[in-house]
C-alpha cells in the first residue's frame, strides 16, 4: 500500500520527459503564435473588436499542454516557453511577449490548481482559458494599450476576448486533445492512474 502511494505521488510530479514534451508542444505553439498575427489583423477592419475573438489562440499552449500531460506547472511552463519561441522568431511585442506568456500561463495554472489538477473537462478548460484572458488584460492595462477606450468600448473589448478565449483555448483545445486521446497516443505521456495501479494487483 505504501509503495503504491509512493508510486502515485511520483507519477504526479513533473519528470524530465514531461518537461521535454511540454517544451515540444510549446515550440509548436510558439510558431503558431508567430504566424497567427495576420488572422488578428484580418479581423481588425471588421470593427467592434472582432480581432479579440482570435486572441484565445495565444492562450492555447497552456491549456492544451495541461490536457495532454495533466500535471502541475505544465500550463505555466508551456505558455512561457511558447512566448519565448514566439519572441525568438521575431514576435512584434518583443520582450513584452514573455511577460504575457508568464501571466497567461499563471492564469490557466491557478484555475487547474483550484481543481487540484484532478478535474479535467471542457468547463474547467474554459475557465483556465478565461484565467489566461483575465491576466492578459492586466498586462494590457499596465502597458496602457486599452486605457484610452471609452467604458462601453472597454467592456466590448473584454467580452470579445473572453468569448474568443473560451472557444479557442477552452472548447477547441479540449476537444482536440479528446480526439488525440481516442487514438491512444496520449497514453504514452499521461501519468499512470490509481486504476492502473489497482489493475496490477
Amino acid at each position: 500500500m505504501a509503495q503504491k502511494e509512493t508510486q502515485q505521488r511520483a507519477a504526479k510530479g513533473l519528470k524530465l520527459t514531461d518537461v521535454l514534451i511540454t517544451i515540444v508542444i510549446a515550440a509548436v505553439f510558439g510558431v503558431i503564435y508567430r504566424i497567427w498575427g495576420p488572422m488578428y489583423d484580418l479581423l481588425k477592419p471588421l470593427g467592434l473588436h472582432a480581432e479579440q475573438l482570435s486572441y484565445g489562440m495565444w492562450f492555447m499552449a497552456g491549456t492544451f499542454a495541461f490536457l495532454v500531460i495533466r500535471k502541475p506547472w505544465v500550463a505555466l511552463l508551456a505558455e512561457l516557453a511558447a512566448a519565448t519561441v514566439e519572441a525568438l522568431y521575431g514576435g512584434s511585442w518583443g520582450v513584452t511577449t514573455l511577460v504575457y506568456g508568464l501571466l497567461q500561463g499563471l492564469g490557466a495554472e491557478l484555475v487547474f490548481a483550484a481543481f487540484r489538477y484532478r478535474r479535467v473537462n471542457v468547463g474547467v478548460t474554459m475557465l483556465a482559458a478565461l484565467g489566461s484572458a483575465v491576466f492578459s488584460l492586466f498586462v494590457d492595462s499596465y502597458y496602457g494599450y486599452i486605457e484610452q477606450l471609452a467604458f462601453w468600448n472597454y467592456v466590448l473589448f473584454i467580452v470579445t476576448r473572453l468569448i474568443g478565449s473560451a472557444i479557442i483555448a477552452g472548447v477547441f483545445a479540449y476537444y482536440l486533445t479528446s480526439a488525440l486521446a481516442r487514438t491512444g497516443v496520449l497514453n504514452l505521456v499521461r501519468p499512470v492512474s490509481s486504476k492502473d495501479y489497482d489493475a496490477l494487483g
